[in-house]
């Protein structure tokens, strides 16, 4: 592609290729968005693959939310076992005294 070896400008925005697009793009494959490109030197236009700002914010913030999800069952599970721990503790501390 022209675009590794020369100066290029951005003839079209990163956008979600259209279900033709996906067919017929080779370029739509890897990440399902294209951005249209014009490279000076052979003034040629080509498609090239791009990342979408706003479909990376969704994936980040999707990923931050299940993050959390996670720690707060963790956290959860950590508060149950030391009640159960504490009560394991006191009960043979019970017993010792009783023995005396």
């Amino acid at each position: 592609p022209c675009w590794r070896v020369e100066d290029f400008v951005v003839a079209q925005e990163c956008a979600r290729c259209s279900s033709f697009q996906a067919k017929t793009i080779a370029e739509c494959n890897p990440t399902g968005f294209i951005e249209k490109i014009n490279c000076a030197t052979s003034k040629r236009d080509e498609f090239k693959s791009c990342r979408s700002a706003v479909m990376e914010a969704h994936v980040f913030w999707r990923f931050v939310g299940t993050m959390m999800c996670v720690a707060a069952v963790f956290a959860v599970l950590v508060v149950c076992r030391q009640r159960v721990l504490d009560r394991k503790a006191l009960e043979k501390v019970r017993k010792q005294i009783e023995s005396i």
